[in-house]
């Protein structure tokens, strides 16, 4: 049995866990139940690292990394115990070499809040080992989709990717949501509803070409949170079928995102 690939709409920093976003954590502890069995290994892709060469974390026991601001206090508190993998490191390295892919095992970096939050709801008892991926620093969407070619051998050994990021991410609209911001954001995500989940296997060629659609960079000034979309989908391969696992209204903003399982 090949394992599913996921991407998730992660939350705005910690304010899941603040209780800000509740469709966010319904969503994230409803995808559970689709994953067939508990994986032995989880791999990553966070939209809050990205490096050049590819980085993958190696340490045996990662620490955290806060990378927001301005948050209360306890939420620089939070703890995800989760253990690491320095031999699934070295796999995925190896697999990228193989893929023509530089990279380089990174001891030092922690879980991300791109990792953390999700990883926190998804699996609370912080028992499954994890490495984590960054994206490629170009944000070239071949490159990117690469890695997910790249990583989909994972598969067959029971290990779960998930790619973490947003189907919509301009921050400054998420600030002063508008009705014009939501009309804007419900057609980009009605095209990659669309495109994703149409008969016929074309949605790889369709996210290679996203800047095509409908408000593609009002959605996206700067695409890091939609790439691990690509990378997931890349993974999950041509011949997957591609599921939608939520189409919600953003808690904070009113802004339409969705995340998609590839099987």
């Amino acid at each position: 049995m090949q394992f599913p690939t996921v991407f998730l709409n992660h939350g705005g920093g910690p304010l899941p866990l603040l209780g800000r976003q509740p469709t966010v954590v319904q969503h994230i502890k409803d995808v559970r139940g689709k994953i067939p069995e508990t994986p032995d290994a989880i791999v990553l892709i966070s939209a809050h690292w990205e490096s050049n060469p590819i980085s993958i974390t190696s340490n045996p026991k990662p620490g955290m990394l806060f990378d927001y601001y301005g948050f209360p206090p306890e939420t620089y508190k939070y703890k995800y115990d989760a253990p690491g993998s320095p031999d699934l490191a070295r796999r995925i390295q190896t697999l990228l070499r193989a893929e023509g892919l530089d990279s380089r095992l990174d001891e030092d970096r922690g879980f991300d809040h791109g990792a953390f939050i999700p990883m926190m709801i998804l699996y609370p008892d912080a028992d499954i080992p994890i490495v984590c991926v960054s994206l490629h620093s170009s944000l070239s969407t071949e490159m990117n989709m690469k890695l997910g070619r790249a990583l989909a051998p994972l598969r067959n050994g029971k290990v779960l990717i998930v790619g973490s990021g947003y189907t919509f991410h301009n921050l400054n609209s998420f600030m002063f949501p508008s009705e014009e911001g939501k009309s804007k954001a419900k057609q980009f995500n009605d095209w990659l509803k669309s495109s994703l989940l149409r008969d016929g296997s074309h949605f790889i060629e369709e996210l290679r070409d996203w800047e095509s659609a409908p408000f593609a960079r009002f959605c996206h000034p700067r695409e890091e949170h939609l790439l691990p979309l690509h990378v997931v989908a890349a993974a999950g391969g041509e011949e997957s079928k591609p599921e939608l696992l939520i189409d919600m209204k953003d808690d904070i903003s009113g802004y339409e995102v969705s995340s998609y399982m590839f099987g």
